[in-house]
């Protein structure tokens, strides 16, 4: 077989919760402009027939419904237990219907996402529930869908250890604040990065825009796009063009290939 080239489709770039935020009157949030417009975070990669999706908020549906998603699943990759990347985990249940789905998170997120969802991960009481099996990898963990080759990272959202995750050659980090010195050999020869870059001014638990181009710059020269942005980025027409060279603010919808 011919071997395609791997397609991601950024499903969300939006933080926890989500651009427009409820209520706010900024130039971001009644902008006109579809890029920003930001479900919460997620993204879908495939590649030759296989789909892993990264991360499943509370937007998942929706996302799913934009894409015209009618392909199986192969796995599903939780980088942390924050509701923003796990509150659609329920609305998985149309992909477990001829198979059981494996999700895959660190101990600490399986250990959450079983006391949040025992009816379909621990009892499974009725029919109908989303038909889900968890495993729990750490940092170093290899594992294989299809072509795909994923690697299990390690990162700190503020004081949370979280898990990022190299996808082939590209490497996917959201609500990182730093890389776990390390996880750094195990992104060595990325050819793309995609990175979490809430706003310009500092948080405790996330990278600022140019902390996010710093990290970037300390990998090399990769392609980097941004996610998990706040209403306080800036429009993106406006913040695209300030960006250096080989950086972008990803937006809904943007399908890259790697």
């Amino acid at each position: 077989t011919v071997h395609e080239k791997m397609k991601i489709t950024i499903l969300g770039t939006g933080t926890s919760i989500g651009v427009p935020q409820i209520g706010c009157q900024c130039e971001v949030c009644t902008s006109k402009d579809p890029r920003d417009q930001r479900l919460r975070t997620s993204a879908l990669f495939e590649e030759n027939g296989t789909y892993i999706l990264l991360d499943c908020g509370p937007d998942f549906r929706q996302q799913m419904l934009r894409i015209g998603m009618n392909k199986p699943l192969d796995a599903v990759l939780i980088t942390h237990e924050h509701y923003d990347h796990v509150g659609g985990i329920d609305d998985l249940r149309p992909f477990t219907f001829e198979r059981s789905l494996p999700l895959y998170a660190d101990a600490y997120t399986c250990l959450h996402l079983k006391e949040r969802l025992p009816y379909c991960l621990v009892r499974r009481t009725y029919p109908g529930i989303p038909q889900l099996t968890l495993h729990e990898v750490e940092e170093g963990d290899r594992l294989q869908f299809g072509t795909l080759k994923v690697t299990a990272l390690r990162a700190l959202h503020g004081e949370l250890p979280i898990l990022g995750y190299r996808i082939g050659d590209v490497a996917y980090l959201t609500d990182m604040t730093e890389l776990m010195p390390s996880s750094r050999p195990l992104l060595e020869g990325i050819k793309m990065l995609i990175v979490g870059a809430l706003r310009h001014t500092p948080h405790k638990t996330h990278q600022t825009v140019e902390q996010a181009i710093a990290f970037s710059r300390s990998l090399g020269n990769v392609p980097t796009y941004f996610i998990h942005m706040c209403h306080q980025v800036g429009l993106h027409a406006v913040q695209e063009e300030l960006l250096p060279e080989g950086f972008h603010y990803a937006y809904d919808g943007l399908e890259l290939e790697c």
